[in-house]
């Protein structure tokens, strides 16, 4: 104490250090520190990490991942095939109404991830290439559930490597390794018995699902091409924010000009039917979830959780379609949808070694 004193007494004989100490005495202003909730942001923010264990809601989140990326299709089938609302491209141009709308509030009110801006007019015209992009792959998407089988739309679908893998090569030039093109062998031949042996095999449903399919390789390339400058990379769900309302514009048009009046045939369905509004809304806002979830999954986990949880949810995805729809199936399907699925998990760890070997 000796010590402090004569220190303070020689430093306040100073009079050039008077002015200083009272300016730094106002300066300090130490903020409260926020709460792990607040720091970590997400859904802590909302409260939830004060009543679940971190392993409780990952569960929770990942349950939810499957919730809306299975129960998104199984509502677009219904719809579509069992409902008689046969109109693909006014429900996903509501699907896009929903993303934008939820994607507002979610970015900036709750403040789920930090807003970010469109900076340029040239990055703007590549939101809204992707977003065309996006646009075609969803429509089709949707479009092959009223044709085919829950099932099978997922047996083509996971086909998407493959695609992605040739989109590569072809506009990028990346080459990969022939382990990596081996891995993708059993993703054709395995899609190849599936068609053969699918029962509600439909032609037009099965193009528009591979359309469908390779869109959405196209936009994965196009994306890492487009927004490669730091300075143009956006945030997933900021994405989904700009591309949602750009492609409901696109949209439009084409349910107007192909689908007619469809405004009133909702309207008049939804009078004589009130269930039909919780369709529509139901199916619009598990349709922005599956955005949403993709996003926790990732943040909670990893993305390569996130890969895993896809190759499982097909499989998942089908056996709950079968239970639901009661479409029938056959071993050779079934034996088909395996050794695509397995082809995907081989190209994964193919694309892994690959990866680990580069670095």
């Amino acid at each position: 104490m000796v010590e402090a004193q004569s220190w303070t007494t020689r430093r306040m004989s100073n009079p050039r250090l008077d002015n200083t100490t009272a300016i730094a005495d106002q300066a300090i202003d130490i903020p409260a520190t926020p709460t792990g909730d607040v720091r970590n942001g997400g859904l802590g923010m909302y409260g939830l990490g004060s009543y679940f264990s971190p392993n409780v809601l990952t569960a929770v989140i990942i349950a939810s991942w499957y919730f809306s990326n299975i129960g998104v299709l199984l509502l677009y089938k219904y719809l579509l095939s069992i409902y008689g609302f046969r109109y693909p491209i006014f429900l996903t141009m509501l699907h896009m109404i929903a993303c934008a709308f939820y994607s507002s509030i979610a970015i900036n009110f709750l403040e789920v991830v930090p807003r970010q801006h469109i900076l340029s007019r040239k990055q703007f015209l590549k939101i809204f290439a992707l977003s065309a992009i996006f646009c075609f792959s969803v429509v089709c998407g949707n479009t092959s559930l009223r044709y085919i089988p829950i099932s099978f739309n997922q047996a083509v679908g996971a086909t998407g490597p493959f695609f992605t893998a040739i989109f590569a090569f072809v506009i990028t030039c990346k080459k990969e390794s022939a382990e990596v093109y081996l891995a993708l062998l059993p993703v054709v031949f395995g899609i190849v018995l599936a068609s053969n042996s699918e029962p509600l095999f439909n032609l037009f449903g099965f193009l528009v699902c591979v359309s469908s399919t390779a869109a959405r390789a196209l936009k994965s390339v196009v994306q890492g091409l487009l927004l490669s400058s730091d300075s143009e990379k956006l945030h997933s769900m900021n994405l989904l924010l700009y591309m949602a309302p750009m492609a409901a514009m696109i949209l439009l048009p084409f349910t107007l000009y192909i689908e007619g009046n469809v405004a009133s045939v909702a309207i008049e369905k939804a009078k004589g039917d009130p269930f039909m509004v919780f369709l529509l809304i139901g199916n619009a806002t598990v349709a922005y979830l599956v955005n949403l979830t993709n996003f926790l999954v990732t943040k909670h986990t990893s993305a390569l959780t996130l890969q895993v949880l896809g190759n499982a949810k097909a499989a998942v995805a089908a056996c709950v379609s079968v239970l639901i729809f009661r479409n029938p199936v056959t071993v050779m399907g079934i034996v088909g949808f395996a050794v695509t699925t397995l082809g995907v998990v081989l190209y994964s760890e193919a694309k892994k070694r690959s990866k680990s070997i580069q670095k």
